[in-house]
């Protein structure tokens, strides 16, 4: 049975592995620093299933991500890899949500429907803008990492992607407002 959560094992676990990864950057290299996000990941992983007596299922896959492309940065001593991680994440979120629509299910839904309540259509829209937001992430993550340099890609990382995430996902509060089923009956796009 989970124990209730104590409200800082969530931010913890979502940022921490982001943080040791920048700080290890910031003193040695992006192959130091992709053994702290590595190490920083299990250890989050580890922290969940102690404190909250589970593992939710996105820092589990996060985890998956980052040993896979992280074990191949350490094993062939190349960058390309971890570069390439935000690409493949981005683009695999991008896909999994256009599929769960061309099926006829809005997977937004079933994650953040408890949070905020939409109705069908709010939660179609509100998946179609994430579908094509993650597609744009994996474009920009591509133009920057082959075009910039290591010290930038790695500050755009941690800072901007997390940056335009917050800032995507704040310019989609009125179509949340818009389509709510919380409180008084919602209205069209």
């Amino acid at each position: 049975m989970p124990r209730a959560s104590t409200g800082w094992v969530k931010p913890v676990t979502d940022y921490g592995p982001l943080l040791a990864f920048f700080i290890a950057y910031s003193f040695y290299d992006l192959l130091t620093a992709t053994a702290a996000l590595m190490a920083a990941t299990a250890v989050a992983l580890g922290l969940a299933l102690a404190i909250e007596r589970r593992v939710p299922m996105l820092p589990l896959i996060t985890a998956a991500v980052v040993g896979l492309f992280g074990g191949l940065t350490l094993y062939f001593n190349d960058e390309t890899f971890i570069k390439l991680k935000p690409t493949i994440v981005q683009a695999l979120m991008s896909a999994i949500l256009f599929g769960g629509l061309a099926f006829g299910k809005p997977l937004l839904k079933p994650l953040m429907n408890a949070t905020w309540p939409m109705d069908d259509t709010g939660w179609r829209r509100l998946t179609v803008r994430f579908a094509m937001f993650f597609a744009a992430m994996a474009i920009l993550n591509e133009i920057v990492w082959r075009t910039q340099s290591t010290d930038f890609w790695v500050t755009f990382k941690v800072f901007g992607l997390m940056g335009l995430t917050f800032l995507f996902g704040m310019c989609q509060m009125p179509l949340l407002n818009r389509h709510s089923t919380a409180g008084a009956a919602s209205t069209g796009d």
